[in-house]
């Protein structure tokens, strides 16, 4: 059994923080890259976050130093900080596991940032 389940989204002010989480399956998590990714109507699905098995990171330009990866291996669970958040930062945001050949994809948290 594999299964990614993302939580946390909502709607939330300009300016105004969320924090996502990502509950994996052992089989997806371990030794994984994993990663959070976003797409809004008429988009591509586009990277927003990367961490390692070693914690190693990396962000899409647009939301470093507002968004924060991070990972918890002893609860196999991924999460996204959001901070200063902005309307263009309006997606549904997908959790991913990568390793080798295989992926998995969560079913999507909606983030809407609006007055």
């Amino acid at each position: 059994q594999v299964q990614l389940v993302e939580s946390g989204g909502g709607l939330v002010q300009p300016g105004g923080s969320l924090r996502l989480s990502c509950a994996a399956s052992e089989t997806a998590f371990r030794i994984s890259t994993m990663g959070w990714y976003r797409q809004s109507p008429g988009k591509q699905r586009e990277l927003v976050a990367t961490i390692t098995s070693l914690g190693i990171t990396n962000y899409a330009d647009s939301v470093k130093g507002r968004f924060t990866i991070s990972r918890d291996n002893t609860k196999s669970a991924v999460y996204l900080q959001m901070n200063s958040l902005t309307p263009e930062d309006t997606a549904v945001y997908y959790c991913r596991s990568a390793r080798g050949k295989y992926e998995y994809w969560g079913q999507g948290a909606q983030v809407t940032v609006s007055s």
